[in-house]
């Protein structure tokens, strides 16, 4: 019969103390396989697979609660899923950690040393931004797969012209040029400018391996500076005057959105146009709210926001205005497709999120428009406005 191992000596053999080995008895994860005379654990062949299935699992992530859920005599149960379901969270963690450091990364880039308690609050706050943005991207790309390409539509927006000379502010990963790149039109010059730990890091990288492919002519620089900072704006001023200045999804990230505004102002050619984003009223909120009174659930909130958009569509508008001859308001469009009215509710829980208890209260009631909707359209779907703004001196 095969020698059992005291604590001391599995523990030994799997690397790790003794006071884990009690640890993962008391949580029931790991049993001594006999007492000596002394009542002393001991442990044997059998033990030390399953201890070092828990070191194993410990190591890859899993809490103590999760491996005593997926392991019983020695066995893994439904190894893959939870190997799965492990690989998502890890994958969640990841993602979080990576916004932490280039939120970091960002802050210091801008403060230059003179870090305060009010710049670690931005970095929480901009970490937030980031999450909310990114998870928006991810779920426009789920449901408007139909679609053109919203990158590619923007860009036929814009109408860029031969010999044109481009300002992007904020040029971050852009998509607009990178999903547009052999359509540029010849002897186009783009000066993108951005800070270090944002997306526009990885354009940099994009743009060397890539620039060859280019349309002849064409030429696309990135300056690593912060849009805030007086100095970016001497450095931009060099260049003279620019025929397109754009500021897409910039202008929620800004401290002082006018003195942006005013700067590009000042450096846009007299036939050329400046192009932001901004000032948007959501259907989404239309959309809902409609879905909500059939529901018949009380709708106040969606009011109390409407109002609030509008109000801030109308103060960008003033302010556009203060600065530019003429200010153009161009919606563009996109479907979004729903065919599953849980995946639509889980949409609803998230544009409200202060509202989670009133909707899920109603969750049956709601769930019933949705599905009698798909049933009766084969599937839902909302066409929902982004708001554009072509401002001309």
């Amino acid at each position: 019969m095969d020698k059992k191992m005291t604590s001391g000596e599995i523990a030994k053999k799997a690397g790790v103390s003794q006071k884990a080995v009690r640890l993962y008895d008391e949580k029931g994860l790991l049993k001594p396989t006999d007492y000596s005379e002394g009542n002393y654990r001991l442990y044997d062949k059998a033990a030390l697979q399953i201890l070092e299935k828990i070191v194993a699992l410990k190591q890859i992530g899993f809490s103590l609660e999760e491996i005593r859920d997926n392991l019983t005599e020695g066995k893994a149960k439904n190894v893959e899923d939870a190997l799965q379901i492990q690989l998502k969270t890890m994958e969640e963690k990841r993602y979080q950690i990576d916004k932490v450091i280039a939120a970091i990364r960002r802050t210091l880039e801008r403060k230059d040393g003179s870090i305060d308690w009010d710049d670690v609050a931005n970095i929480v706050q901009n970490v937030g931004l980031d999450q909310k943005a990114d998870e928006r991207h991810w779920d426009a790309l789920a449901h408007t797969g139909q679609e053109e390409d919203w990158y590619v539509k923007i860009f036929k927006s814009l109408n860029i012209v031969k010999g044109e000379k481009i300002l992007d502010l904020g040029c971050g990963f852009s998509k607009l040029w990178r999903n547009n790149w052999t359509d540029i039109p010849q002897d186009t010059t783009i000066f993108g400018y951005d800070i270090h730990g944002s997306w526009a890091d990885n354009f940099d990288s994009f743009l060397t391996e890539n620039k060859n492919a280019l349309p002849d002519g064409v030429s696309i620089s990135i300056t690593f500076s912060d849009l805030e900072d007086a100095s970016t704006w001497d450095r931009i001023h060099e260049n003279e005057k620019y025929g397109l200045i754009i500021a897409h999804y910039l202008y929620f990230q800004l401290k002082n959105e006018e003195a942006l505004i005013r700067r590009a102002s000042q450096v846009l050619s007299e036939d050329g146009f400046f192009s932001c984003t901004g000032g948007s009223v959501s259907k989404w909120h239309y959309f809902f709210k409609d879905i909500l009174t059939k529901a018949g659930v009380k709708t106040d909130f969606i009011d109390e926001i409407l109002q609030d958009q509008i109000k801030e569509r109308n103060e960008l508008q003033a302010l556009l205005e203060k600065y530019f001859s003429a200010v153009e308001s161009v919606p563009l469009s996109n479907t979004w497709h729903y065919s599953d009215a849980d995946e639509l509710f889980e949409k609803l829980l998230k544009t409200y999120e202060a509202q989670d208890k009133l909707l899920t209260s109603d969750r049956t009631g709601i769930l019933d428009v949705f599905r009698s909707m798909i049933k009766e359209q084969g599937e839902i779907a909302v066409k929902i406005d982004s708001q554009f703004w072509h401002c001309y001196k």
